[in-house]
């Protein structure tokens, strides 16, 4: 009898929790601005960011002082001029015209040639280059400064060889780049911007839920209704989950099929990992949400955290060019490790014990935020 009883109350209360979630499913998708920023933004965003979003410097301008009138100088500028990297080399006549160039960000970088280089050079004397490169940069001036050394480099072993000097055969270089063969942004950007979107996406949907019944009037009935406090929250999550990995499989055909990454890895494993992420991302939406009373709250809560997750997640920066002290605080972010997984599964084939060590530390994150949601739910109810 009583294993009876308990079998009906638990089909009671699913009973309840799936006509909620039916409800929240509904109103999302009758609101025909709700389908729309469910649908187009993220795949806009896919589109633009994986372009705009890149880590390679390319079309790159570069101001020319010029003091010689030789030979030497006009085959190393020509040189510049020929590389794929730079895209204008613009031509100076005085050094003021070279300091206006770099505060007005006209060009990263400026070479100055003294008056006597190609003499000096002819003579089989040194001859001085100076580079200066815009600090405000400093990323892409290491970049640059990596460019300018490569042409340096073929240009003074061109030179020693014209002059007939005795210089040994350089070593012949092979380099190979594993996983990502031509060196493509593209393979790195688009599957860290699906887990991005979908991020985004599963922390906007649950974090506005509570908040917009608020707002509209509709959470007091909820509350005399028969639901129990954690009925609602799995009501208001399961819909936050479905909708977050649809969208998440459309970022994913997008990324197969238009910007064709490979994808060498487990669909299961994938899809694995990824319901556990999103289960951690929910859990803070769901936090959000329930300390919330308006909308306008909820979406500055959402990039309140936003922020420094993406900073801290490795995406922009790598983590271990973080201070020290830093650097075990990333690990508390869900995202971190899902970036390890999305693109291993995608570019290297992972292995199931690989997706597992990155996966559990997001399931107790994962337990961690639900549970802190459910208890403020909870809280805000009393």
């Amino acid at each position: 009898m009583k294993l009876g009883s308990s079998l009906q109350k638990m089909i009671r209360s699913w009973s309840r929790i799936n006509s909620l979630v039916i409800k929240e499913v509904l109103a999302v998708w009758r609101d025909k601005k709700s389908r729309v920023m469910l649908i187009a933004p993220p795949l806009i965003q896919l589109i633009i960011l994986s372009h705009a979003a890149t880590l390679e410097v390319n079309n790159i301008s570069i101001g020319v002082y010029n003091q010689d009138s030789g030979w030497y100088s006009h085959e190393f500028i020509q040189r510049i001029k020929g590389s794929p990297y730079f895209s204008h080399v613009y031509q100076y006549n005085n050094p003021k015209d070279v300091e206006r160039a770099i505060n007005i960000q006209e060009v990263i970088a400026t070479l100055q040639f003294q008056p006597h280089f190609s003499r000096l050079i002819a003579a089989g004397q040194s001859a001085q280059l100076q580079i200066i490169l815009d600090g405000r940069k400093s990323n892409a001036s290491q970049i640059v400064l990596g460019y300018l050394n490569i042409i340096l480099q073929n240009f003074n072993l061109d030179i020693l060889r014209n002059n007939g000097l005795e210089v040994p055969e350089p070593v012949p270089l092979k380099f190979r780049s594993f996983f990502n063969p031509n060196l493509d942004y593209i393979y790195f950007t688009v599957p860290s911007l699906v887990a991005i979107l979908s991020m985004l996406l599963a922390l906007m949907v649950t974090a506005m839920s509570v908040s917009r019944e608020r707002e509209n009037g509709t959470f007091d009935q909820l509350l005399v209704s028969p639901l129990q406090p954690w009925q609602i929250l799995i009501g208001k999550m399961i819909p936050a989950m479905i909708i977050s990995i649809a969208e998440s499989t459309l970022l994913m055909v997008v990324a197969l099929y238009l910007f064709k990454i490979p994808f060498r890895g487990s669909f299961v494993l994938l899809y694995a990992s990824m319901i556990v992420f999103l289960f951690s991302i929910v859990g803070i939406g769901l936090f959000i949400s329930s300390i919330s009373r308006t909308q306008q709250q909820s979406i500055l809560g959402s990039f309140v955290f936003m922020t420094p997750m993406m900073l801290l997640s490795g995406y922009a920066t790598p983590i271990e060019n973080m201070p020290d002290w830093l650097q075990p605080f990333t690990n508390l972010l869900p995202i971190k490790h899902f970036f390890i997984v999305i693109k291993g599964i995608f570019l290297k084939d992972i292995t199931a014990l690989e997706v597992f060590n990155n996966t559990w530390p997001v399931a107790l994150i994962a337990g961690f935020t639900l549970s802190l949601a459910g208890w403020m739910f909870r809280k805000r109810l009393e």
